[in-house]
């Protein structure tokens, strides 16, 4: 997959309405929350992506967001940025159950705003799946002759 990039200067011209289900909830999970949060990622999404949520916790601020029951507290999906390279979105998942609600596009926006503040112009989005996806939501254009990008010759994997 290519990689991708998003022009944040440009979000607030874009309709990025967050309709969120009323019973979920997104934060920026704070340190004694670490352990439960990689650990749920790995077990949803595999120890790369695990990998890549425990280095957002080593950042200041946390550059990590979770979607979240408010009644149990269960964590349906979360985001990352700056965790394989400055300026990378990523990665990010929200749990099958609760995927076409929103959450996920929620999780971006987050995500995505939030590197705005801490002074990113532009945002990379390394091996983008749902590359239609990214284009529509948030404009993102296709970096050409980005395939195979920095993911490749991982180590162990």
């Amino acid at each position: 997959m290519p990689d991708l990039l998003v022009k944040l200067y440009d979000l607030e011209k874009l309709d990025i309405s967050l309709n969120l289900p009323e019973q979920v909830s997104i934060k920026r999970p704070i340190g004694p929350e670490k352990k439960a949060v990689v650990e749920w990622v790995e077990k949803n999404f595999g120890k790369l992506w695990a990998s890549e949520c425990d280095v957002a916790f080593s950042k200041t601020p946390i550059s990590c967001f979770v979607a979240y029951l408010k009644d149990t507290k269960e964590i349906v999906g979360f985001s990352c940025y700056d965790t394989t390279a400055r300026g990378f979105f990523g990665p990010t998942g929200v749990i099958e159950k609760y995927r076409g609600k929103g959450i996920g596009k929620a999780l971006l926006i987050y995500a995505l705003k939030d590197m705005l503040n801490v002074g990113y112009a532009y945002a990379i989005i390394g091996d983008a799946g749902p590359v239609e996806y990214y284009q529509k939501i948030v404009k993102a254009i296709i970096i050409e002759d980005s395939t195979p990008g920095i993911y490749k010759d991982l180590l162990g994997f």
